[in-house]
């Protein structure tokens, strides 16, 4: 939103008073923020025919391309119902609801309909993205739940995320998200996901990602490098004393084992903050110097404790979390490689919005649905990421789309994107 400062101003004269018998003085200005409500128009394209008097044929000018086919709405009005589903997270009976006591009756189905088709008609940009990000040589990956529709209730279904962003290691690649929708969460989706992919991935420890770690895997490899706030999260919990306190429990509760560890964790995120955005050879130069003697010393302060303690012991299993199936060298790989984060929080963060429209949405309606939510996502994200408008993007994109040519359709990128106008300072009553 712009700021007020910056929003057209209108100057209303008060009526004139008689001078007070101290004189008049001049009043300050008052301002005061108003809206104008949105406008709804059809426009009407009139196509004159022209006859030659001398070939006696008969000319007109093409009719205008829509943004779908057969379609019926324009631009700003597909990336607005777009925008408001999967940016504002608002359900298109919401939404529908709204229009109708603004006077325009749009059935649920109707809009249903239209964001598959902008979807169809984003297709390009879509792959676009996609092969931008397959194009990365390290990823953040994530996943999270969404609830499908099903007979008798709702099954869990996932939703995949894989970001790239170069940024942090001083990288000049625009960054983007990819999204995939899937029924369940068997490692058959990640491999599908990343078929043909070989680089860095910074995830969890999810298990599923196990196959692509292999070393017999075509086209090779995967390197994993695991997150460091998944391990203090758990350390973290368990040294939470304002937590603790909400529930009702005891001060000598909090470990001051837990205590320690997020503390000389605390100690490695500090070096981190301090080197973001350096090239890759900067940051690893600064590890190789700062963290690394404080790995060395948390792995063995760390395998000293778990020594001393039960294998039930909760600080015992949040120990395990890091060392047990060989994951302290993925846990470690940033030492030695400057693009790898400390973190996996830039797929976390792109998934923030999946978290929000879950509460709003409710469940995915079908599989169709969740593919549909997956690749606008995507779209979305990637516009976010790029500190663009989505829906103004959208919506010009929509435009241009029908008179853009293949060789030409990365200029509507997020990163290369330019608006055909700006609609700037308009005069107050002019609709557009």
């Amino acid at each position: 939103m712009a700021a007020p400062d910056q929003l057209p101003k209108i100057t209303t004269p008060l009526a004139t008073r008689e001078p007070s018998i101290h004189g008049s003085r001049p009043l300050p200005n008052t301002e005061t923020l108003e809206v104008i409500p949105r406008q709804w128009k059809v426009i009407q394209t009139v196509r004159e025919k022209f006859t030659c008097r001398q070939c006696e044929k008969i000319s007109q000018s093409p009719a205008p391309f829509h943004p779908t086919p057969r379609g019926w709405a324009g631009p700003n009005l597909l990336a607005m119902i777009i925008f408001e589903k999967f940016g504002q997270h608002q359900p298109l009976n919401r939404q529908a609801e709204r229009y109708a006591r603004e006077g325009i009756e749009i059935s649920l189905s109707t809009l249903a309909d239209q964001v598959g088709a902008c979807a169809a008609a984003l297709e390009p940009i879509h792959a676009l993205i996609r092969a931008h990000v397959l194009d990365a040589e390290r990823l953040h990956g994530d996943d999270t739940t969404v609830p499908l529709l099903a007979k008798g209730g709702t099954q869990t279904a996932r939703l995949w995320t894989y970001v790239r962003d170069d940024r942090p290691f001083g990288g000049d690649s625009p960054p983007a998200a990819l999204f995939h929708f899937s029924r369940d969460r068997g490692m058959a989706n990640p491999n599908r996901h990343l078929a043909g992919w070989q680089g860095i991935l910074q995830a969890d420890a999810y298990g599923g990602h196990n196959d692509l770690y292999r070393a017999d895997r075509d086209p090779g490899p995967i390197e994993g490098a695991l997150c460091w706030s998944h391990a203090r999260r758990k350390f973290f919990e368990l040294a939470d004393l304002k937590g603790n306190t909400r529930k009702g429990k005891p001060a000598h509760d909090i470990s001051p084992v837990a205590l320690e560890a997020v503390a000389r964790i605390d100690e490695i995120f500090d070096i981190e903050r301090g080197i973001n955005g350096l090239t890759a050879a900067e940051r690893q130069a600064a590890r190789h110097q700062l963290s690394r003697p404080l790995i060395e010393g948390l792995q063995g302060w760390l395998r000293a404790e778990r020594d001393r303690l039960s294998k039930h012991n909760p600080v015992a299993k949040a120990i395990d979390y890091m060392f047990k199936a060989e994951r302290w060298p993925a846990f470690t790989r940033f030492l030695d490689d400057g693009r790898v984060c400390l973190t996996n929080n830039a797929a976390e963060r792109a998934l923030r919005g999946v978290a929000l429209g879950r509460k709003s949405w409710l469940f995915a309606g079908s599989e169709r649905g969740g593919d549909r939510a997956a690749f606008m996502y995507s779209l979305i994200v990637t516009a976010k990421m790029n500190d663009i408008d989505p829906q103004a993007w959208l919506a010009d994109v929509l435009a241009r789309l029908p008179n853009t040519t293949a060789s030409r359709a990365p200029r509507l990128l997020p990163w290369n994107w330019q608006p055909t106008e700006c609609k700037r300072n308009v005069p107050v009553g002019t609709a557009f």
